[in-house]
């Protein structure tokens, strides 16, 4: 009579992606750890899915994520998430004990910073539309400086005739604005109460929600290498202009 042998028991290795595991405490913390070190090593905010593929199989990053941001919520250095990314930051009531030379920064002009906050507010936006919105022209020295400073890029091109370019913000600008995403912006209330608002205000004056950060809207094509080349980004030979 022929006796089939049971199977040898399986031993699970938590860093092999098709194991079933069941998550013990100790890889939580152990993934804590890695996820720390992950973040704390980059010089850039850090996706979500960098920080999973790296992390014993079964142990969810965005959870251990969230519990780091905890434990660091009362220290002087805080996790914060920037859309799907994160980053270490100086907590923000201690910036003012930060030194840092900034002589040689160049403070935004009052027409950059219209610029950018419709920019912010209203993208996708054409630079027609900006003009239209503040009344007057505005020069490309501007938006020049707020691509160079990293918080406005060229998110597509419009389907209407001419098909302009829109623009929208970066996550560069939501990091340096401390905010996970476009939807804490402050709105109408807010601008209000931080004296931002001034004077009489009109009553049909409304603070748009903008949408997510890389979603193109109806109207949008995406950019590709033939706009870049035709924008001055690239060459025709497909290379970054210096």
């Amino acid at each position: 009579m022929h006796v089939e042998e049971a199977p040898a028991e399986r031993q699970d290795d938590p860093y092999d992606k098709e194991a079933p595991v069941t998550v013990e405490p100790r890889l939580v913390e152990e993934a804590m750890r890695i996820a720390e070190a992950l973040v704390f090593a980059s010089a850039q905010p850090v996706s979500t899915g960098f920080v999973e593929d790296r992390l014993p199989h079964g142990v969810d990053a965005r959870t251990v994520l969230l519990r780091l941001k905890q434990d660091y919520a009362g220290r002087g250095v805080n996790l914060v998430q920037v859309e799907d990314s994160w980053a270490f930051r100086t907590a923000a009531d201690l910036s003012f004990v930060i030194r840092t030379d900034e002589n040689d920064v160049k403070k935004l002009s009052r027409a950059a910073l219209e610029v950018l906050a419709i920019i912010a507010y209203h993208q996708p936006v054409t630079r027609a539309e900006i003009e239209d919105i503040r009344g007057v022209t505005t020069s490309k020295g501007t938006l020049d400086v707020l691509m160079e400073a990293g918080w406005v890029r060229f998110r597509g091109r419009r389907r209407t005739p001419g098909r302009p370019v829109t623009l929208g913000t970066t996550r560069d600008f939501l990091d340096h604005f401390g905010l996970e995403d476009l939807r804490d912006l402050p709105g109408l209330e807010e601008l209000k109460g931080a004296g931002l608002l001034s004077g009489r205000i009109p009553s049909n004056l409304n603070i748009p929600i903008p949408q997510a950060e890389d979603e193109l809207s109806e109207d949008e094509d995406p950019i590709s290498q033939l706009d870049l080349e035709e924008l001055g980004l690239l060459t025709p030979g497909g290379e970054a202009e210096e």
